[in-house]
């Protein structure tokens, strides 16, 4: 079964007459801007582990689009259950650089006080569950949020993205057909970078691609260009509308590349040419909407440069704060797990006190 991708811009930035989507300017370069800075804390963020000054890093270097443009089609007031190459949703919901940057030092200003490993972000406030490490756990979390919405009647929708390496774990299946059941309003937002780390979507599966595994549940299916913009804002307002109407969840599968390595502890040269590397950087989804902005005339060169020049420096000294803000209290470490620290933890922190320092 051949299913056909929804695509509506290409690389120098013009949009096809069959996208009838509306997206205000205001939202265009919000998003634009959104996703270079998404990119510009990428790389940062690489280089200082690299250093030494913080333990670990991954990028979404070539997938912004993906989480910029759904988190745009989408309301405040939704759930979102991130993987890690999310960042991009949590800026755009106000996220700013220096709490992100604390939360890659894992100091003692990191919402979750160092609890998880870096690039595992998450924001009460903002609605975004916190990434946790096992690959697919957070699937049927979110049918089950969503079916809780439903219950209490509210107009939203949870939201769980994932790769799609995490179809092939259980807790994809469990979680979709959950949903498909109960008519949950849930988007499954799968982002088909072509590897799961070193495995090729190839060895994962012959189907092409994930989203005929779903047509066989009865779950609604869009399959979009993932560096296309305008493709995944669309197809994420259609999935939300037809989830507020009650019509049950929707997956979507975006189409797109990881041009960087899968997080600092991969060589990707090792399972891959350079050349396959090159030829998918051509459809970079920066570019593609920079050059549209350019040509509606909504942002320029000077537009660009003042940009850069402000995040860049806005970073740096979001770097130099988080280098200079001390580490967790040890008594962190044994709290906010249970209503009453129980005697057993309470040991083993008197156990420990005596070989840590402050």
């Amino acid at each position: 079964m051949a299913i056909p991708t929804r695509t509506y811009l290409n690389a120098q930035g013009e949009l096809s007459p069959e996208c009838k989507v509306n997206i205000a300017d205001e939202v265009l370069v919000k998003a634009y801007q959104t996703m270079v800075l998404t990119r510009r804390l990428d790389e940062r963020m690489i280089t200082l582990q690299r250093q030494g000054m913080i333990s670990f890093a991954l990028s979404s270097l070539g997938e912004e689009a993906c989480s910029v443009a759904s988190a745009a089609a989408l309301s405040f007031e939704d759930w979102l259950y991130p993987q890690y190459r999310e960042s991009g949703i949590i800026f755009w919901r106000g996220f700013t650089p220096q709490q992100y940057i604390h939360h890659m030092f894992c100091n003692k200003e990191d919402l979750i006080l160092g609890r998880q490993m870096p690039n595992h972000f998450g924001s009460r406030a903002l609605n975004v569950v916190q990434v946790s490490s096992p690959i697919g756990t957070q699937i049927p979390h979110a049918a089950g949020c969503a079916y809780a919405m439903k219950i209490q009647k509210e107009n939203t929708v949870a939201v769980a993205y994932f790769g799609e390496g995490a179809t092939s774990e259980g807790d994809f299946h469990v979680g979709l057909n959950f949903a498909a059941v109960r008519k949950a309003p849930a988007i499954f937002f799968c982002r088909n970078n072509g590897y799961a780390i070193s495995t090729p979507a190839s060895c994962q599966f012959t189907s092409d691609g994930v989203a005929p595994q779903v047509i066989g549940r009865n779950v609604t299916t869009y399959r979009v260009d993932g560096n296309d913009f305008f493709a995944i804002y669309e197809a994420v307002s259609q999935a939300r509308q037809a989830c507020i109407e009650g019509q049950g969840p929707v997956f979507i599968e975006a189409m797109t590349y990881r041009l960087g390595a899968h997080s600092t502890s991969d060589d990707p040269s090792v399972y891959r040419q350079e050349k396959e590397v090159l030829e998918k950087q051509l459809a970079c989804p920066i570019t593609r909407l920079k050059n549209f902005l350019e040509k509606k005339g909504l942002w320029d060169v000077q537009q660009e440069k003042s940009y850069l020049d402000s995040i860049n420096k806005e970073i740096t000294e979001a770097i130099q704060v988080a280098k200079e803000t001390g580490r967790p209290a040890l008594h962190s470490l044994i709290e906010d797990v249970y209503f009453e620290v129980p005697a057993s933890l309470a040991a083993q922190y008197e156990d420990i006190q005596s070989l840590y320092h402050e």
